[in-house]
């Protein structure tokens, strides 16, 4: 089944600073689902200033409990990156 994910980060002044500390092992995981076929695609949500605020992520699981599973250990959630999550199912019209 694919998902929706939307989060953004934090506001606070440290928010920039979490997601830089984590974001290496967040892109390393990334990499890990892709090659297990559950990562569609993904990236930054960015403000006018161009700095990342929150991400889009595409994903394939069998389950909304498997995608559970998954969020609840990425980096950006483990390391308080993102603090405002929605995910909703999707059907792509289109996959890359």
């Amino acid at each position: 089944m694919q998902f929706m994910i939307t989060a953004y980060d934090g506001t606070d002044e440290n928010a920039l600073e979490r997601r830089m500390s984590v974001r290496e092992a967040h892109i390393e995981g990334a990499k890990v689902l892709k090659e297990a076929g559950n990562m569609i695609a993904g990236g930054a949500i960015l403000d006018e200033a161009e700095q990342m605020i929150g991400s889009t992520v595409y994903v394939d699981f069998d389950s909304r409990e498997e995608l559970d599973q998954w969020l609840a250990n990425d980096p950006y959630v483990t390391g308080k990156v993102w603090q405002d999550i929605t995910v909703l199912p999707i059907r792509l019209a289109i996959k890359p």
